[in-house]
């Protein structure tokens, strides 16, 4: 505090002005609050998780580069956290507009444990032992933290984020051994890792788990879900009766798109950013913002969500709202606030789900009580031991177990959702025939899960009718052994039998119920076969239009072959009385060609003659040599003129032959090929 002390009044010699000496000082307070909180969670686990340290400190060398708004902002934050609990007192209203309108990034940290009351937690203390112990549920928690932020860089495999994610959910399953882990709490203490250190995140996530209603709705018999699911549909009914009317008659149960909501605080629906706006409203205000934002997101869509089938609704939730808000949450808080929202009617509606719940649960215990009352007047009339004490426990341990695999199960199939988002998210770029299949194979793989889960069930209603038959067996054993007066025996008579119908009556309201469901899945699944009947009619009809649309275009082309062949047929008739033609002129060529060759003969003989005359008669024979010289070469070079001629028809003709012999395949080919 000296330090700080100093810093306020270094500042009020520097700054004249009271006002701005009061807001530097508040500034300096709350920077030197958070990092002195920072320090000191660093120092208690001796600086082993140093990277995982919150944004605030390194964001103060950035402050001088803040905006107006932005700095204004910050010294107004820094005072309402330096004066904490005499601002949230007096100024309440104003907290929650500020709240409402945003936390700034840099304080979230300290403001979100302020909001929850998580500083100085004695619990903080044991988190490096907790480290140390082990928990029976760190498989399932190394099993899912791949899946939980896989796109953010903080939580990538094998990173700083995924370590410490662990780290804080193993803690909490050993601390509440009740609830243990379940997959949705994941995605909350990732967001507050973004944060805060590990151990500040652990804090805040077990008093989030206790004072707001987190942990109901994480146990596994998730009654506070169920609560919460009448709640939303109660409103729905109320407030969007035209949607309420639409979503039954689709079968569009309230628990297939908004329980998702209430588990993860929409950090699984929504933009990251719109998530964590919401989730500064939870912090102050708790679940009415789910029950607010959800409505609201309702009336936005109610007359898109109206026109769909129940696919269609589910791909709208998945893919079509969460890119609407990607643009800010602004609009969406905005509508919400303008939701009609009732607290003492959300009470109301609390105690009529408690007594529907209560009754069914009196129905279920009344035959254990029944049971146990009867034994209980045996064992007084004739001192014999209760024997169906060990056999309730054990059912009741079975009970146990079977919850244990039920809540599995509901994490298996929140599991199979998230693969099926996943694998939609993949297949946009494929074609919608592999999306189907894939899309029925995980399907199948879901309804596999759930059919164990039904046997599971129905195995231990069959331990159950055993037990029954065999109290019913050990009942005749000891019939012989009364000796009480016929009084007592008829009195013990008339209450088996009693034991006996209401042992029938529960087990007929029991197959009532299994019919009811049933007929539940059953007409579900005449609904999605009905919309996957009427889109492979859709398709069958698009494929008939494409089939007549390439059979008239095969027509044309057939059209177009034909015509092509009739050309090509009169080109060969003409190459061919062109080779004729060419060929009768070599013909020609090659007679001259003989005739030229005689008479060179001839010439040569009356060369040889005139030589023998000359040198006889001792005359002119010089000039009439030199003249038969020269007719011979004339005669010589017709000859070659003619060869030269006879080669060039020659390779027109071979040329001529060859394009006659490509030309009609090529052209076949361009045909086939259009």
């Amino acid at each position: 505090m000296s330090l700080i002390g100093g810093l306020v009044g270094l500042s009020g010699m520097v700054i004249c002005w009271s006002y701005v000496e009061r807001e530097a000082h508040a500034c300096c307070v709350c920077v030197s609050r958070l990092l002195e909180t920072d320090s000191k969670s660093l120092r208690s686990v001796n600086g082993s998780r140093r990277n995982s340290v919150s944004s605030l400190v390194s964001s103060s060398s950035a402050s001088s580069n803040l905006s107006h708004l932005e700095e204004d902002s910050w010294i107004l934050w820094g005072r309402i956290v330096n004066e904490w609990e005499d601002f949230r007192k007096k100024n309440e209203k104003q907290l929650k507009d500020l709240v409402r309108k945003g936390i700034p990034h840099h304080f979230r940290a300290i403001v979100w444990q302020l909001l929850c009351d998580a500083q100085n937690m004695p619990i903080k203390d044991q988190y490096s032992e907790l480290l140390k112990m082990t928990s029976p549920c760190e498989k399932l928690i190394r099993r899912d933290i791949a899946r939980t932020y896989p796109e953010h860089d903080f939580f990538k495999e094998d990173s700083l984020g995924q370590e410490v994610l662990f780290n804080v959910m193993k803690a909490y399953s050993l601390v509440d051994r009740e609830v243990g882990y379940c997959q949705g709490s994941a995605f909350i203490v990732g967001l507050l890792l973004m944060q805060m250190p590990e151990e500040e995140a652990f804090c805040v996530f077990v008093k989030l788990m206790q004072d707001y209603r987190l942990r109901e709705l994480f146990k596994p018999s998730m009654a506070e879900l169920g609560l919460c699911m009448y709640q939303f549909e109660c409103m729905i009914q109320e407030l969007l009766p035209d949607l309420h009317i639409h979503f039954q008659a689709q079968s569009f149960h309230t628990s297939m798109y908004a329980s998702s909501w209430f588990l993860t605080i929409f950090l699984t629906s929504f933009p990251l950013s719109v998530a964590t706006r919401i989730f500064d409203i939870f912090m102050l205000e708790g679940l009415e913002i789910v029950f607010r934002v959800g409505l609201a997101i309702l009336q936005m869509n109610q007359a898109e969500l109206i026109q769909l089938d129940m696919e269609g609704m589910l791909q709208y939730f998945q893919r079509v709202i969460p890119h609407q808000l990607e643009s800010g949450p602004d609009k969406v808080i905005l509508a919400a606030y303008n939701v009609k929202y009732n607290a003492k009617k959300m009470k109301k509606l609390e105690k009529e789900y408690t007594t529907i719940k209560t009754k069914e649960m009196e129905e279920q215990v009344e035959i254990k009580v029944s049971g146990g009352a009867v034994g209980y007047v045996f064992s007084l009339a004739k001192g014999i031991p209760r024997y169906t004490e060990e056999s309730i426990l054990q059912l009741e341990r079975e009970l146990v177990q079977a919850r244990l695999k039920e809540a599995e199960s509901q994490c298996a199939l929140k599991e199979m959702q998230d693969k099926i988002l996943d694998i939609e998210k993949r297949n946009t770029s494929l074609p919608d025939d592999t999306n189907v299949v894939r899309l029925q194979e995980e399907l199948i793989a879901v309804k596999l899960r759930e059919a164990e889960a039904v046997l599971g069930l129905k195995e231990l209603r069959q331990q159950v009718r055993d037990l029954e038959e065999h109290w019913q067996r050990h009942l005749a054993r000891t019939a012989g052994r009364w000796k009480d007066n016929p009084r007592k025996n008829a009195v013990s008579e008339l209450q088996d039998e009693l034991m006996s119908v209401r042992l029938r009556e529960a087990e007929a309201q029991a197959e009532l119920r299994e019919t009811r469901q049933r007929m539940m899945e059953l007409e579900t699944q005449n609904q999605i076969h009905s919309n996957q009947l009427r889109r492979a009619e859709q398709e069958v009809r698009g494929f008939q239009e494409r089939v007549t649309m390439l059979t008239a275009q095969n027509k044309g082309l057939h059209v177009q072959l034909q015509e092509i062949k009739r050309k090509q047929a009169e080109i060969e008739c003409k190459n061919k009385e062109e080779v004729m033609a060419v060929r009768l002129r070599e013909a020609d060529n090659i007679a001259a060609m003989a005739e030229l060759q005689q008479q060179i003969s001839e010439l040569e003989i009356q060369k040889e003659e005139g030589k023998v005359q000359g040198q006889l008669n001792n005359t002119d024979s010089s000039q009439y040599i030199r003249d038969l010289k020269d007719q011979i070469a004339e005669l010589k070079h017709e000859v070659k003129i003619y060869r030269i001629s006879n080669r060039s028809y020659r390779f027109d003709s071979l040329t001529l032959t060859l394009s006659l012999q490509q030309s009609g395949p090529s052209l076949i080919r361009l045909v086939s090929f259009k």
